[in-house]
């Protein structure tokens, strides 16, 4: 059984038989010299064309950066916010590996039918104490979701470190269940986290299309 030929030398193939159409007969090794003479390679995707950018843009990340410095100076709370990846609960793939002497058996289809349930993660990062949480929800991704689970932070962990009398700040994504525009968001926090907990509560958003640059992104 004769080795199987690379991806590269199909593509340069296809070429040649592609002149030799138009009546030029040349081989696939003379179009890859020719190719390249031209600087001309197989290659990729490369992300470098912003989706937003500008002075505004700038203003934002740079009013973000104050805002963290004040309050860290200050010694208040500042916390990071972002719903994770849905997952099912149940004998599924999933990546990672474990030591065995034999591998997990799981499905081989992930049909949601078969499983347990649906595991909605939200996590929220303190950058200040460097300690993630997530907490996981069963129904749905929404904004009473979200704020219960910030709720239940501040209860466990926020108050004893920070002190009852502190400026909760958060930085979240402009999308989702903690978006700049969801109305339902913003009632959420006022109603079930401020008033009960008598919190005040600042929420900075991440320019649309930059969710890599929350803190949460690389430590949770």
């Amino acid at each position: 059984m004769g080795r199987r030929r690379p991806r590269t030398h199909r593509r340069l193939r296809q070429i040649a038989h592609a002149l030799a159409d138009w009546g030029l007969s040349v081989s696939a090794n003379t179009v890859r010299r020719l190719l390249d003479r031209l600087g001309i390679t197989l290659r990729g995707n490369r992300k470098e064309i912003s989706s937003g950018s500008g002075p505004q843009r700038d203003r934002q990340f740079r009013h973000i950066a104050r805002q963290r410095r004040r309050f860290v100076r200050q010694a208040q709370p500042v916390i990071c916010v972002d719903s994770k990846k849905k997952e099912l609960v149940g004998c599924f793939k999933n990546p990672g590996r474990v030591w065995s002497a034999q591998p997990v058996r799981v499905k081989d289809h992930d049909f949601r039918s078969e499983a347990l349930g649906m595991a909605i993660p939200y996590g929220i990062y303190d950058p200040q104490a460097n300690r993630g949480s997530v907490y996981v929800g069963t129904t749905h991704d929404t904004p009473q979701f979200a704020v219960e689970s910030i709720g239940r932070w501040w209860h466990r962990q926020g108050k004893p470190l920070y002190g009852a009398d502190s400026h909760l700040l958060i930085l979240a994504d402009s999308g989702g269940s903690n978006g700049c525009r969801c109305r339902a968001w913003k009632w959420a926090l006022q109603e079930r986290l401020v008033d009960p907990w008598k919190l005040p509560v600042t929420v900075c958003h991440y320019p649309t299309g930059a969710s890599k640059w929350n803190p949460i992104e690389h430590r949770l």
